[in-house]
């Protein structure tokens, strides 16, 4: 099931992110972005419109995009085998199934800015 939250924000602007965008794109073959979230939660329709506008503008892929959409109780798919407690969480993996970094809900920047800067970083 897709998550509504994940629909593009069309306001964002990938200019003004462009260091951010640059980052994601630059991994679109080898990463898988896991994203647990749902659209009842605030947080998850406050940070997820401009990630998936991030994705959007960075050309990842569809097939490593992976939404899991949890119930109001933070129940669903994975949640348990990834130690989900807050969301939105994003993990990101490479094709390997190794967890390279995850962005969780109380980071102090936006999930792309955070993720891209983690994903330069790790591997760089």
């Amino acid at each position: 099931m897709s998550l509504e939250t994940m629909q593009p924000n069309p306001t964002w602007d990938a200019a003004s992110y462009e260091e951010s965008v640059e980052a994601l794109e630059a991994h679109t073959d080898e990463l898988v972005y896991k994203i647990w979230a749902g659209d009842w939660c605030k947080d998850c329709r406050a940070l997820l419109p401009d990630f998936g506008a991030a994705l959007e503008a960075a050309e990842v892929p569809d097939e490593r995009i992976e939404e899991v959409n949890v119930d109001q109780d933070k129940e669903g798919p994975g949640v348990e085998e990834y130690g989900i407690e807050y969301i939105p969480t994003i993990v990101v993996e490479n094709d390997a199934g190794e967890e390279i970094t995850r962005f969780v809900e109380e980071e102090d920047v936006p999930p792309a800015v955070w993720l891209a800067e983690e994903i330069e970083t790790k591997l760089a």
